[in-house]
């Protein structure tokens, strides 16, 4: 699975844009993107979600700096969500979104343009159809964008993004996965834009499990970006475990550049996915039509499985090419 993509030239390279709420697995994620030469990052966005907008973009700076990729713009984006009260995971990753390695102040600043804009933009400023966007957060700033530049919904390659859930209910509420629940309304937004669509939700990533053995796979690997991502799940790892005494903690984040990488090691099929925005009790349940038992158009590419070992290979790869 290694060799997937691996005879495509620079010119030919996948552009995209992250939109992001680091957080611990969205840094690895990001880690991941910067590792793959397949991939041309254009810029990291950044969203109010696991914690708030000015330390989400403050935690995507630290990553750049962490790798040695300062030519990459970041952009603050939206500070709350469309309509509702934020929505923070600090229970989850601690105060600072990326606890556990002691990561410095960053010097790199985010770019003065709103995030908003700079999809907007960089969307537009591309032939169309050659930029997708992935979102591993709230889905505000795509959403935003769609509103105040409708044909960007007709230019874009691709949206990826992590939410949602089927067969897994919830990991914020009982029926809600934590990036729908926290914007339900810019998911609504997003899912009736009619852009192509993949979804990862937790019925994948609750299959990517980081167990004992791969993260001292992980320890075991030279440079300072993979030691600072075994210190951050070493950290977020402890919630995970202790909620769900599973063996390993659920890695959600990289599930989506590894689908851009790699898709051949994910199952899913067309489906049609909506969001509860109305009930107080359901807010940012995803309703899948897995069966297709309703005439709602297909919407979304909605994954259900992984091939862990596969993925984790491919992980491990690429983060042993950082530095």
């Amino acid at each position: 699975m290694l060799n997937f993509y691996r005879n495509r030239t620079m010119a030919d390279r996948r552009r995209i844009i992250i939109d992001t709420d680091p957080g611990q697995d969205d840094a690895i994620a990001i880690m991941l993107a910067l590792a793959s030469p397949e991939l041309d990052v254009l810029g990291l966005v950044s969203v109010a979600g696991n914690v708030p907008v000015r330390q989400t973009a403050a935690n995507a700076c630290k990553i750049l700096e962490l790798a040695g990729r300062r030519d990459i713009p970041v952009h603050a984006g939206c500070a709350r969500p469309v309509r509702r009260d934020p929505v923070t995971a600090e229970h989850v990753h601690g105060q600072t979104g990326m606890d556990g390695p002691a990561l410095p102040e960053p010097t790199l600043r985010p770019a003065a343009q709103h995030g908003v804009d700079f999809l907007i933009d960089t969307i537009r400023a591309h032939p169309d159809h050659t930029v997708t966007v992935v979102t591993l957060g709230p889905m505000t700033n795509l959403a935003m964008a769609v509103i105040k530049a409708p044909d960007i919904a007709t230019r874009v390659e691709r949206v990826v993004s992590m939410g949602g859930a089927y067969a897994e209910c919830g990991n914020i509420t009982p029926s809600a996965e934590f990036n729908m629940f926290a914007d339900p309304d810019a998911a609504d937004i997003v899912l009736r834009s009619r852009m192509p669509l993949t979804l990862v939700p937790l019925d994948v990533t609750h299959r990517f499990l980081v167990t004992a053995p791969r993260l001292d796979q992980l320890r075991a690997l030279r440079g300072q970006c993979a030691g600072a991502a075994a210190e951050m799940l070493g950290f977020s790892g402890r919630f995970d475990l202790a909620k769900y005494g599973w063996d390993g903690a659920p890695l959600h984040d990289p599930c989506t550049i590894g689908w851009l990488l790699a898709p051949d090691l994910f199952t899913g099929r067309e489906v049609n996915v909506a969001v509860e925005v109305a009930s107080p009790l359901m807010q940012g349940a995803t309703a899948v039509d897995w069966w297709h038992v309703t005439d709602r158009p297909r919407n979304a590419l909605f994954l259900r499985d992984v091939d862990s070992d596969g993925l984790w290979s491919l992980l491990m790869d690429r983060l042993s090419r950082l530095p």
